[in-house]
């Protein structure tokens, strides 16, 4: 570990040529007196590394103390640095080993590179943390050590005991076979089988962790896409799907089917509207469905979701009723 330390603080010293110790501390997340020591420890092994002293001093190399990595073209670079400016590696537990390593691939890069491969990443945003509605994507935060003992598993290949807390259930003990990993929209799962049934478990709701020296029981190679894939049709089919009779707005059209499982039929009304037959994971899903495309959809059939709608839009119609005169 503190190699690893060791190497980044170098290529820290060698990207902005002279940092404080207190701006070392913060990009190490450690505390000053470790960047001391470290100093020392790197000046004894004979890294040329110096102290400039007053009120815009730190500590800086020596020109020309440099290493470069002459197989990376500039476009090989950009897709590096791009990559690493994704946070799927926040849900696996990997951001500081994410940053430590395009720290080492910005310093490695020939110098004709550098500037351009950074500069170019700059002018690429990949998954921010609102969308243009300013609605804030909020990632779930799962503790280090649990996600590195899962993924210390996934990658052993050994059985796992994790501590869950299923929705609605009290937490409890399972001994897993870890399949693989998988990030979606900055909330990680685990893929999984139990008792040879197939498992995903949301990495936010496991509590605490334990790789075992057993090995898993599963198949030496895995195409983790089909995989999740299939398991998200088989959960969209679950025994609660509901089918639903909609005439919907030709403009809103795109977001109901959108929204919906499936569709299963459609027809034109007479006012030119699209009649759909769509299903719904649930009652709550279709309610929610609904609801979002207010009076540019109607739900026919059934009966109940006509009710639910109606009672829905009654208690919100008296929310904003007028009570006495209205104020001039």
């Amino acid at each position: 570990m503190r190699a690893d330390r060791l190497v980044s603080l170098v290529l820290l010293l060698r990207r902005h040529g002279r940092l404080s110790a207190t701006a070392l501390a913060r990009e190490l997340e450690v505390s000053t007196r470790t960047v001391l020591r470290d100093i020392e420890a790197l000046s004894a092994a004979g890294v040329p590394v110096y102290a400039e002293r007053g009120r815009h001093g730190g500590f800086a190399l020596l020109p020309g103390f440099q290493t470069e990595l002459t197989g990376l073209n500039h476009d090989e670079a950009l897709a590096l640095l791009v990559a690493g400016s994704r946070r799927g590696a926040q849900a696996f537990g990997l951001g500081s080993a994410l940053a430590s390593a395009m720290r080492k691939v910005v310093d490695a890069l020939p110098e004709s590179y550098r500037a351009t491969a950074a500069g170019a990443a700059r002018r690429l945003l990949i998954d921010p943390e609102t969308d243009l509605l300013a609605r804030r994507l909020v990632a779930e935060e799962v503790p280090d050590a649990v996600v590195a003992e899962v993924r210390r598993a996934v990658f052993a290949g050994h059985k796992l005991r994790i501590h869950y807390a299923a929705a609605g259930q009290t937490p409890k003990w399972r001994t897993v076979d870890p399949i693989g990993l998988v990030t979606v929209r900055d909330q990680g799962y685990l893929l999984a089988t139990r008792s040879g049934e197939d498992r995903t478990y949301r990495l936010s709701r496991v509590l605490a962790a334990e790789e075992l020296a057993e090995p898993a029981q599963r198949p030496d190679r895995v195409d983790l896409d089909r995989a999740w894939q299939e398991r998200s049709t088989r959960f969209r089919a679950g025994d609660d799907q509901v089918t639903v009779l909609v005439r919907v707005h030709p403009a809103r059209r795109e977001d109901l089917v959108r929204t919906a499982v499936a569709v299963l039929a459609e027809e034109a009304d007479a006012e030119s509207w699209p009649r759909l037959e769509v299903t719904f994971q649930d009652p709550r899903h279709a309610e929610w469905a609904l609801w979002q495309l207010a009076a540019n959809a109607e739900a026919l059939a059934p009966q109940w979701l006509r009710t639910s709608l109606r009672n829905r839009a009654a208690a919100v119609a008296t929310c904003y009723g007028v009570s006495g005169e209205e104020p001039v």
